[in-house]
């Protein structure tokens, strides 16, 4: 029976507000440069045809070895955005910076709010915001991997700027100290950090990132969402949902407050390696089984905006 709910409710349109945006052709996938001081940071910027706002704000993360057009291919976001109207942006991450152009989300000199990578990448988010019609309480933040990573950090560092967030094949914030402890189940570490919401996939058969660090994105979460929620709200229930999507069978957790709304998903999906859910083969680092995980990100980002 939840086979036949999923698909149905996969399928639904997703709007940002009363109704469906139109598609509307003339969207444009443009470049840009971001410097501050220090650092420049290439990126790419999707704004959907007949660009109208406010607009909700994506920015999205990629993994080691990627690029913003890789990445973009890969997660089909754009096609999402022209569909929604919202702008999508492609934060770039250097050779210079990484050799192998990952974020450096283990570096404990990119772990603090007006510093390093969070520091570039929030500047570059509100330099869009500036430029463009954005709606400042709709902007969300996803990445794979490294990426998925840098976005839990920039979920924990700039819980006011950024709503919710999106975390493929990542780790907690603080966990491990170098990109190889990736590979095995990290140690979470706790903070008086506030949080966004945060929405998280991950295969059961990744060999790269750790299938356990998963939970502890859930869990860093949670313990901060604790922490800076009145008491009477705090209290959070958890529901364990399964199915099947695109050939892959899958297990949802979902968390939710007690006045119903949905503050943390996790989803396993059972069979998949280092790859993004429902993906595209034009990209790299992709899976075309299983659940969409860009559709259901976007839809747990329009949940958690509108809270």
């Amino acid at each position: 029976m939840f086979n036949i709910f999923f698909d149905a409710w996969s399928s639904l349109a997703l709007p940002w507000s009363g109704a469906p945006a139109q598609r509307v052709s003339g969207s444009r996938f443009s470049h840009g440069l971001h410097e501050n001081g220090e650092r420049e940071l290439h990126y790419r910027l999707f704004i959907p045809g007949g660009e109208r706002g406010p607009m909700p704000l994506i920015v999205m993360l990629h993994g080691c070895g990627q690029d913003a057009a890789d990445f973009a291919a890969g997660t089909g976001m754009n096609a999402l955005a022209e569909k929604h109207g919202c702008l999508v942006l492609y934060p770039e991450q250097s050779c210079s910076a990484h050799y192998n152009k990952c974020w450096n989300w283990y570096d404990r000199a990119h772990h603090r709010r007006g510093e390093g990578e969070p520091a570039l990448i929030a500047g570059l988010t509100r330099r869009i915001m500036d430029e463009h019609a954005v709606d400042p309480g709709r902007v969300a933040v996803a990445g794979l991997s490294a990426g998925g990573a840098m976005a839990v950090i920039l979920g924990r560092t700039y819980p006011d700027l950024f709503s919710a967030v999106g975390c493929h094949s990542g780790l907690a914030h603080g966990s491990a100290g170098s990109d190889a402890g990736a590979a095995a189940p990290a140690p979470v570490a706790s903070s008086a950090h506030a949080a966004a919401p945060v929405i998280v996939f991950h295969g059961d058969a990744d060999t790269t990132v750790h299938r356990m660090n998963s939970g502890g994105v859930i869990r860093q979460f949670l313990d901060s969402h604790a922490l800076h929620r009145r008491a009477v709200d705090a209290g959070v229930a958890v529901e364990a949902e399964t199915g099947r999507s695109g050939g892959r069978a899958f297990t949802r957790h979902v968390h939710r407050e007690r006045t119903g709304g949905i503050v943390a998903e996790e989803w396993t999906v059972h069979g998949a390696g280092h790859a993004w859910s429902g993906g595209d083969a034009r990209g790299s680092y992709t899976d075309a089984r299983g659940p969409n995980a860009s559709k259901e990100m976007l839809r747990f980002f329009i949940g958690s905006m509108d809270a």
